[in-house]
């Protein structure tokens, strides 16, 4: 598995759960309305506990797949219907929202500070330091 599509899910994940995040905010006095989350994380963490290391070469579409291929899971949505905060059946906590939010907004920066350094890197491969 290589890093920048590895990377690269993950600032997928992550500019989804900013899009879910708004929504709540937005909805937070919406009746009925169930907060939503996006899962990634702790899907992509199993995922890897059960990929192997080695991975065979195939040079033709007929052979055997050997060891797991570098599919990496995508982020999921799911609603919480478990809890009610309000007497409208609305369970959006702002405050909950906004942590989730700034939470969110260092981990996209740290990703793409990642991602950034992962280019730099195949840029000094390819043309050698400067």
């Amino acid at each position: 598995m290589n890093n920048i599509s590895l990377l690269q899910k993950a600032l997928d994940a992550s500019s989804l759960r900013q899009q879910v995040i708004s929504n709540n905010i937005s909805n937070a006095e919406t009746s009925g309305y169930k907060a939503k989350q996006v899962v990634f994380e702790d899907v992509l963490k199993k995922h890897l506990n059960n990929q192997t290391n080695f991975v065979g070469n195939r040079s033709d579409a007929r052979h055997l797949v050997i060891g797991n291929p570098a599919d990496i899971p995508t982020a999921n949505i799911v609603e919480n219907t478990n809890s009610v905060m309000q007497n409208n059946g609305n369970n959006v906590d702002i405050d909950e929202e906004m942590t989730r939010m700034g939470k969110n907004s260092l981990w996209y920066y740290t990703l793409t500070e990642q991602i950034n350094s992962e280019f730099q890197q195949l840029s000094i491969a390819i043309k050698g330091r400067s």
